[in-house]
């Protein structure tokens, strides 16, 4: 499962479940369609707090995707976790695409404000890091 929401910093993505490649592909697809349309800066909020590991075939779409924003004009961007193997999966592949010093993540097991902390980034610069 996914869903793009607009919003005044830019986009929130949810992922849950276990996205399989033709999901994936259908979010890179529609995420083609809103974000040419949409600021030419922008943060981006993802929660991935139900979300399965990826399958490699989803992981090509989801690398592709990532690159795709940071392209057309994403400032920065955190995800919410739930899972170690989802974060270094993740973190794996921001570092392949090239986005991983503009994206932060936050596990919702040890923060307890992770919606205020992942929005103080995205909007102010305030990183969660430090």
């Amino acid at each position: 499962m996914y869903k793009i929401e607009k919003k005044d910093y830019g986009y929130r993505l949810t992922f849950g479940g276990f996205i399989k490649e033709d999901e994936m592909k259908k979010w890179l697809e529609e995420s083609k369609v809103i974000l040419p349309n949409g600021p030419k800066s922008f943060g981006v909020f993802v929660d991935m707090r139900t979300l399965k590991p990826l399958p490699p075939e989803s992981q090509k779409h989801m690398n592709e995707g990532q690159k795709f924003y940071k392209k057309s004009g994403m400032v920065r961007s955190v995800v919410i976790l739930a899972s170690a193997i989802t974060k270094m999966q993740f973190k794996r592949i921001a570092q392949e695409t090239g986005i991983y010093e503009w994206e932060r993540y936050i596990d919702e097991a040890s923060t307890s404000n992770w919606e205020k902390v992942g929005l103080d980034w995205i909007k102010d610069g305030i990183d969660p890091d430090k």
